[in-house]
């Protein structure tokens, strides 16, 4: 799944105004916290761990008006635990934001 830069960037923009530093940081920020929930759903060993990580996931991008991610977390939510075709989409997800 590539990155578009959209709402996200709206969001982080608007939120930062003119500071490329508050900007950056809270691009980093965002990262930090989908690479955190993606390592909880990696870990997952019961249904309830993977729905918490799918859930604050969730809201992450919410927060951040990450519209693909939030899709992929409400896949994370309705699919199986453990899939690891929703992991490796988040994965994709984050690799192609943190290289944008």
């Amino acid at each position: 799944m590539a990155y578009e830069a959209g709402a996200l960037d709206a969001t982080l923009s608007a939120a930062a105004g003119e500071d490329g530093a508050l900007f950056a940081e809270l691009r980093l920020a965002f990262a930090e916290s989908v690479a955190r929930q993606l390592d909880l759903l990696r870990r997952s060993r019961c249904d309830g761990n993977w729905e918490m990580a799918a859930l604050r996931l969730k809201g992450i991008a919410a927060s951040f008006h990450a519209e693909p991610l939030m899709v992929l977390a409400e896949e994370a939510l309705t699919g199986a635990p453990g899939d690891p075709v929703v992991l490796r989409r988040i994965q994709a997800f984050l690799d192609d934001f943190s290289a944008a």
